[in-house]
């Protein structure tokens, strides 16, 4: 789908463009986490290395239960009547604290290396995820050193820096940067918190906490659930969640895993559109990030392969999006839900939405990131 619906055409002189003051090039922003009063206390019993471990970790646990996940999940009918699909339920992660579903991995990280005595955690960024991990370091009471691209001007790096965290510009892409963290990891002995390392099973874990919230306010597995999708952490953790609940009959059926991402910009979608059998990298010179794109386009999906065993074992599908088409649904939903969310997260939608006439009016999810 490249247009919004018709009966929106007649705004389409009004619709956002770049240049346009709704610059959210990895803008994502939640609620933030007001230490200053109700989680002061556990942050002083996090930070007091006198105190026994245990005491410690709860503490830190205590603040993940009370601002981390449990995010909202609405039905979005003014979106139905747009798109004429009927239950479209919208599950936005935008209200974590920093705005996306990152959080959940950064604090279950920083948790981690809480518990293993590290003092200094490292990670690749392009924004976002930098964020999340800086906060959650924070809070730990452990040093963050995060490398970011030198060619990517992140609006996000003050917040980071406010955080405590060390920047490092590191020359290449991404995909370097994350090479470059975890060669650091390695020699200086911290903790890797990259994707693609030893620490996956946590983060799918992490990631899986999406499908048992989904579950929770539909006492069952909905019919499709669609994600936008870089690395492809994302959608393998929610897929081996729907797992979990399905072997432990929990859900009636396994959901139908969709993907979505930048077009031609990402390994993942490539591989199921051309029928591979594994991801194949992409051309790195040939990847051309944009203020919409960022946050998805990949060379090289490092857990690529998870998220296309989840979309075919499902019998999903994938399909790219054109940041156009990002921007005019990203505007659908906040003039018609009133969700401000990251252009680039609707690329889940715009998958689903792309095979509308093939699907039954069931429940469908749309997993969401945003400002507020």
């Amino acid at each position: 789908m490249e247009e919004l619906p018709k009966q929106s055409d007649q705004n389409s002189s009004q619709l956002l463009t770049p240049e346009m003051p709704y610059d959210l090039i990895d803008g994502a922003a939640g609620e933030g986490l007001d230490l200053s009063a109700e989680f002061e206390k556990q942050r002083k019993i996090i930070a007091d290395k006198s105190l026994y471990l245990e005491d410690r970790l709860e503490a830190f646990e205590d603040i993940i239960d009370s601002e981390v996940g449990d995010t909202s999940m609405v039905r979005a009918r003014n979106i139905e009547r747009e798109v004429g699909a009927r239950q479209i339920f919208l599950k936005f992660e935008g209200g974590n604290p920093t705005g996306t579903q990152k959080d959940r991995i950064a604090f279950a990280q920083a948790m981690d290396a809480l518990r293993r005595g590290f003092d200094t955690m490292t990670l690749a960024t392009c924004g976002n995820y930098g964020v999340a991990c800086s906060l959650a370091a924070s809070i730990a009471n452990i040093k963050c050193k995060i490398f970011v691209p030198e060619n990517y001007h992140t609006k996000r790096i003050k917040e980071m820096t406010d955080l405590g965290s060390e920047i490092i510009r590191v020359p290449g892409d991404y995909e370097r940067a994350v090479e470059v963290s975890s060669e650091v990891a390695f020699t200086e002995e911290l903790y890797d918190a990259n994707p693609g390392g030893t620490n996956i099973t946590l983060q799918l874990k992490a990631y899986g906490e999406i499908a048992y919230e989904i579950y929770d306010e539909l006492s069952d597995a909905p019919s499709i659930v669609a994600v936008p999708v870089s690395n492809g952490t994302t959608i393998a953790g929610i897929y081996k969640g729907f797992l979990s609940l399905y072997r432990r009959g929990k859900t009636s059926k396994m959901p139908k895993i969709v993907a979505g991402s930048s077009f031609k910009k990402n390994p993942i979608i490539q591989a199921f559109l051309l029928n591979k059998e594994t991801c194949e990298d992409l051309i790195p010179d040939k990847i051309k990030e944009s203020k919409i794109n960022e946050p998805l386009i990949n060379w090289h999906s490092i857990d690529g392969d998870l998220a296309l065993d989840a979309i075919r074992k499902t019998n999903g599908w994938a399909a790219d999006a054109t940041d156009k088409t990002m921007l005019n649904f990203s505007k659908l939903i906040r003039e018609k839900e009133g969700m401000f969310v990251l252009p680039a997260s609707t690329a889940g939608l715009i998958a689903l939405l792309s095979k509308k006439e093939t699907i039954s009016n069931d429940r469908f999810v749309v997993v969401l990131t945003g400002r507020k």
